[in-house]
């Protein structure tokens, strides 16, 4: 564990979609912590103020040196009552476990949130990362949402 994702882990209690999860719920989930080194690692070496697209080119490349499997721009249909009424396309989705939403803006909104539970609710995963890069501290940028 690096001191980044130490403090990551030590500090970080996001809200989840109907509860609230727990230091150590972050801590038992070892792929998330993965992702999540690995996005604090592109991001030492990147900083903040860049297009989404370069950080999420950087994350994959991260992902692979990493071994960890990913599907990049994964479409999901969406359904209204059993009928297919269009697609959303997630950003990332890791191992089949894990939707990551990249964003890199000057806040996140609850819009962005919002879209992200949505994603997950569509998808069926059960778990989502959204990631502001456009932060100081990547720490304050990542939100863990979980169905």
């Amino acid at each position: 564990m690096n001191e980044h994702t130490e403090d990551f882990f030590m500090e970080n209690r996001e809200l989840r979609a109907g509860g609230k999860l727990s230091t150590s719920t972050f801590r038992q989930d070892g792929l998330t912590y993965r992702i999540i080194g690995a996005a604090m690692t592109v991001h030492s070496v990147l900083g903040p103020g860049l297009f989404e697209s370069i950080y999420e080119n950087a994350l994959c490349l991260e992902f692979d040196r990493r071994d960890i499997c990913y599907r990049r721009q994964k479409r999901f249909r969406v359904n209204y009552e059993g009928i297919d009424v269009g697609e959303m396309v997630a950003d990332l989705v890791v191992e089949n476990q894990v939707l990551v939403e990249l964003k890199s803006v000057s806040e996140l909104s609850s819009v962005h949130e919002a879209q992200t539970i949505a994603y997950l609710r569509a998808s069926g995963i059960k778990r989502g990362l959204l990631n502001n890069f456009n932060v100081t501290r990547l720490k304050s940028g990542i939100r863990r949402y979980s169905r």
